[in-house]
């Protein structure tokens, strides 16, 4: 079938490069992440790459969201098209996008490993798109990049503006989403747009999925979640609060709701790490939205919230730059994010401001109390530009963003 590419793709380089040593390995390339954050226009720029490499390339492009592809429904659909379809003598390059809406597709991503002559990459909004008996079949014979909303040089780079406060207000407001590049940045405007994806990410990703009914619930949880951004919470405690607004789930299927929405990449679910008993805790955890723009469309862009929006926007960064995240906790006092990567460590704390003794004090004296010699830092709105604090750097959150 005939597909075509979009003109003017904004290369996203750090992606591309995640994928590229991959490429024509008989290694499954599975991109992820929620919807709209430029999973497909990825794949083109794979496409892309290939074609400048290899001019007549092979090209498979099926997509799930296209209706020309509504006959592949199952496992071996897709085999029989792919294999009905592909190159006699030289490599075919397969690109399935949003394979999980294909019945038991495991089978068939098994099947047409067995062709060296086919190289496979395929996208999905599920984070359990290759879980359990499908991971363990596919052990070894797949790599994962998870894709997220744009990062804030992606954002500057997108939109061709220049690093100023003005830039970071829009990019804290309306998050990354790809496609605002075609939209005017005014509240009205980019807001209704995202509460159409939100709407879809819970419909498609959620609701239908798992054949959910209570769907007020599922609502109000995810305006739960958006207005305590950042705060410690157990099922049982979301289950308590929730019941005081007259609305009723036992923890279990609270807990069970908020794994959908992680599943579905809406939001991240952050665990607390003891960094004295060197444990993690069994409950109690902070939630992040993915894209902020979706939160504060549905909870409002609000002066109160500042500081759970910048928290936020530092733990996504954090993510973007490749770090495993936790919450530090040493008995009462608390360390905002560990972030780990290739066996170090980085250990950041988020204020907005550092003027008063007493934030003064708590951020950078539990930064203090920490017993190992990783760096850390001090992440704020203000801009300093002095010594450290006892090694401790202070950095404004504009330059953590483009580091």
């Amino acid at each position: 079938m005939n597909y075509s590419i979009p003109l003017n793709i904004r290369v996203r380089s750090h992606y591309l490069e995640k994928v590229r040593p991959f490429m024509d390995q008989n290694i499954i390339k599975v991109i992820t992440g929620q919807r709209r954050v430029g999973k497909s226009y990825l794949l083109f720029q794979i496409i892309n790459l290939i074609r400048d490499r290899q001019s007549g390339a092979k090209i498979l492009y099926i997509n799930k969201e296209d209706l020309a592809f509504s006959f592949i429904k199952t496992a071996s659909d897709l085999n029989e098209y792919v294999l009905t379809n592909k190159a006699e003598k030289t490599t075919t390059y397969v690109f399935i996008d949003e394979i999980q809406d294909i019945q038991d597709f495991g089978s068939a991503l098994r099947s047409l490993l067995l062709h060296a002559d086919i190289d496979l990459y395929c996208t999905g909004s599920n984070a359990n798109l290759l879980s359990g008996d499908i991971a363990g079949h596919l052990s070894g014979r797949y790599v994962e990049v998870e894709v997220y909303s744009l990062a804030y040089p992606e954002f500057l780079a997108f939109h061709t503006l220049s690093d100023t406060c003005g830039s970071l207000d829009k990019y804290l407001k309306y998050g990354g989403l790809p496609y605002l590049i075609h939209l005017e940045l005014v509240d009205e405007v980019v807001f209704e747009y995202l509460k159409n994806i939100y709407n879809s990410i819970v419909y498609k990703d959620i609701i239908n999925r798992y054949a959910l009914r209570n769907t007020t619930f599922l609502e109000q949880l995810v305006l739960f979640l958006a207005a305590h951004t950042g705060s410690i919470f157990s099922a049982k405690k979301i289950s308590d609060f929730l019941k005081s607004q007259r609305v009723n789930m036992a923890p279990n299927q609270v807990q069970t709701y908020i794994q959908h929405l992680v599943n579905a990449f809406l939001i991240h679910k952050v665990p607390r790490y003891d960094l004295v008993g060197k444990r993690l805790f069994e409950i109690g955890e902070k939630y992040y939205f993915e894209n902020l723009g979706i939160r504060n469309g549905l909870w409002g862009y609000r002066l109160e919230d500042r500081g759970k929006i910048v928290e936020n926007v530092v733990y996504n960064h954090l993510l973007f730059k490749g770090y495993k995240v936790q919450v530090g906790v040493m008995g009462t006092k608390e360390v905002d994010f560990i972030a780990e990567k290739e066996g170090e460590r980085l250990y950041v704390q988020v204020a907005l401001s550092i003027q008063d003794p007493s934030t003064l004090e708590r951020e950078y004296g539990n930064l203090k109390n920490i017993p190992d010699n990783y760096p850390k830092k001090v992440v704020t709105m203000e801009a300093f530009s002095g010594n450290t604090v006892e090694g401790i750097e202070t950095q404004e959150l504009g330059s953590f963003l483009m580091s």
